[in-house]
This record gives C-alpha cells, structure tokens and sequence, in this order.
C-alpha cells in the first residue's frame, strides 16, 4: 500500500524497488566488515598530523564542561542544578554546553583534514552525509570517545533518565563536512541513537543553522520548528529520536563531531528504527549498541554488543 501511494503500480515497477532494497540489504550486510578493512589499512599505514588528539586529555576539554561534570558528579546534583549551567531551547529538551576548546578544536581539524588529503581507504558516516571521517576508523573509539562518553554520563543521566541516560554503554562517533562544493545540508531525520551529541569544530561558515521538530515518536499535525546556531567548541545534547535537520550553508566550510550514544537496556527491548523486538546480528565493535543476554561462560565478561537488528 505505501508503495502504491508513492507511485508504484505494474508488477515491473514493484520488481524493481525489490531489486534495490536487496541490494541495500546487501551493502548494510558488508559494512562491518570493509569498515574492518580501512580500519586495518589505515592503522598499519597512517601518519597522524597531531597524534596527541587521539586520547582524550583534560586540556582538550572546556574548563566549564569540567565543572559542570564536577557538578553532576557532587553529592545533591539535581536536574535543576545541571540546567542552570547549561542553555535551554524552548520544550524539545534540547540543551548546548561548552565541550572543547579552541585549540583541540583547530588542531582536531586539521588532522581530519590531513586524513582527509592522504591516499587511506575511507568510509563515509551513513547515506547522507557524503564527506566526513568514521572516528572507529581512525582508532579513536576506546582512547577518546568511550571516556568522553562517560563524562557526559552524568548529565544524560540527569538530562534523560527515561532513554537509559545512566546507563549510555556504547556509541556511533564520525565527523561531517559541508562546503560549497560538497554536502551543503542535510534533510530531515533522526538518529539511531538514545540521545545525541553535536559539537561544532569549525571552521569558517556562514548560516546553516540546525533545525529541530516534533519527536519521532510523538508527530503533530503541524510540526513547529526551531532554529539553533552552531558555536564553535560548544556541543548539542538531543535525544536522538528529535527531528531535526541542517539547513544549507552560504559560505565557508563547516565540521561537526557527531555521536550517538546509545543504552543497550533501552533497545533490546525496541528497535528504535524499525520499532520492533529487534533480531540480532553479529558485529565487531559496538555495533548498533544492542547486546544479547550472556551465555553461563560469558557472565562474567558481561554482554556481549551485536549489530543492527536483522530489520
């Protein structure tokens, strides 16, 4: 029927979208592994520009991030106490905080930049964004992104206990690039993920300001939009099931780090995206960040993370 709605109507036409979803189905199958490939590649044949950015340090991070952690961290933290060091827009629960600093964020910059111009084999973030670095790729997974995960863990737990914010146990991390002559914005979507951090690096842009609507699960007829400017240094916290978009840019090149955390105990009860008890698939890595109940040898390690349900 949603295919007959869109324009869909000889058998020919329906043997075609059927054609190209297995061939999605197919190349969503071959991502873990190629990505195992690059990853291979990059970390046998890779110079880094500025090698010291791959592990997070504290003189990366804003000294105001540092003391809103030191907040979150104190005994009596409270939700009222996190949101007054930290900027509100209107009711979407979307919130900015400073993150990193100019430096880190030039210097992080220029060695994407640097990975960017060298011959290494390189995977794009998803279907679109075309330009941009996978993080997991470049080996920054568990040296940076995993403790930054757990800094933010808890805020997020204040921010938004009901998504598993307490409880954030693994993530999705790449950086995206707009320029004139490249992606220039991006469409309406949200994210596979419980909630979601953007932090604008840089570098020199004009508009493409983001844009938020209706939560995924909870549409309205008439959505209302906001608007929010990008700062740079200073991230976005989202839940990712936020609509939202980037509107084009009119000049000048922009980065953003983008990572989707996500809770294991919030979706292996449901699919985010498909809605449904997920199906597991193995994977390397974190995966889509669902994990399977351990086996008797294994309880000891803990669950074990898979990939995107089969859906």
């Amino acid at each position: 029927q949603a295919l007959r709605e869109r324009g869909c109507r000889s058998e020919e036409q329906f043997r075609e979208v059927l054609r190209e979803i297995e061939a999605e189905v197919q190349r969503r199958k071959e991502l873990i592994h190629k990505s195992e490939e690059r990853r291979a590649i990059i970390s046998k044949c890779y110079k880094p520009k500025h090698p010291e950015v791959y592990t997070l340090q504290d003189s990366f991070l804003a000294p105001e991030f540092l003391e809103i952690v030191r907040f979150c961290t104190s005994p009596g933290a409270d939700l009222q106490g996190l949101l007054s060091y930290l900027e509100s827009f209107s009711d979407k629960r979307i919130y900015r905080l400073p993150v990193f600093t100019e430096e880190f964020c030039q210097a992080f910059v220029d060695e994407l930049e640097n990975f960017e111009q060298s011959d290494m084999p390189k995977g794009r973030p998803n279907t679109m964004n075309n330009y941009g670095v996978l993080l997991n790729e470049l080996g920054m997974d568990e040296p940076f992104l995993t403790p930054l995960r757990e800094r933010l863990r808890p805020l997020t737990a204040l921010l938004y206990p009901e998504l598993g914010g307490a409880c954030l146990d693994s993530h999705k991390a790449f950086v995206v690039k707009y320029s004139l002559h490249q992606d220039l914005d991006l469409s309406s979507h949200y994210d596979n993920a419980e909630v979601t951090l953007n932090v604008s690096l840089g570098k020199e842009f004009t508009e493409g300001n983001l844009y938020f609507g209706d939560f995924s699960q909870d549409p309205s007829p008439v959505p209302q939009y906001i608007e929010v400017e990008h700062v740079g240094g200073r991230g976005l916290l989202h839940r990712g099931g936020q609509i939202h978009g980037a509107l084009p840019i009119a000049s000048g090149e922009r980065w953003n780090l983008i990572v989707w955390m996500r809770s294991s105990a919030i979706r292996n009860r449901l699919c985010p995206m498909c809605r449904r008890k997920p199906q597991l698939v193995e994977a390397e890595g974190f995966g889509d960040g669902f994990t399977e109940p351990p086996r008797e040898e294994e309880e000891e390690e803990g669950p074990q993370t898979v990939d995107l349900c089969a859906l």
